[in-house]
């Protein structure tokens, strides 16, 4: 399994823009094959700061995530919301569990 996480800093007062960017990407990443979990949140505390967290079943997967055409509108959308750091990395896993064993 794949984990992708990380955060997006943009103009603030772009920040409804994003939302309806990232819910419109959201919305169909979570029907592709292979895509176990895909979310965007908005931090709480700083407007324009939104976490991604995202589990994929293979790399095959993630692949392909990339190649689709909504994740291609909304690297578009994002690339004119004032971006201002972006850092996601990818983690690949060997094992999960529950947090408390």
């Amino acid at each position: 399994m794949l984990v992708i996480a990380g955060h997006i800093r943009i103009d603030p007062a772009r920040h409804e823009d994003a939302v309806r960017a990232a819910v419109e990407v959201q919305e169909a990443t979570r029907r592709e094959a292979g895509c176990i979990s895909y979310t965007f949140s908005a931090d709480l505390a700083e407007k324009g700061v939104f976490r991604i967290f995202e589990e994929w079943a293979s790399p095959e997967a993630l692949a392909e995530h990339f190649r689709t055409s909504h994740m291609a509108k909304f690297q578009g959308a994002i690339g004119g919301l004032g971006v201002r750091e972006m850092k996601v990395q990818r983690y690949e896993i060997s094992s999960v569990g529950p947090l408390r064993g």
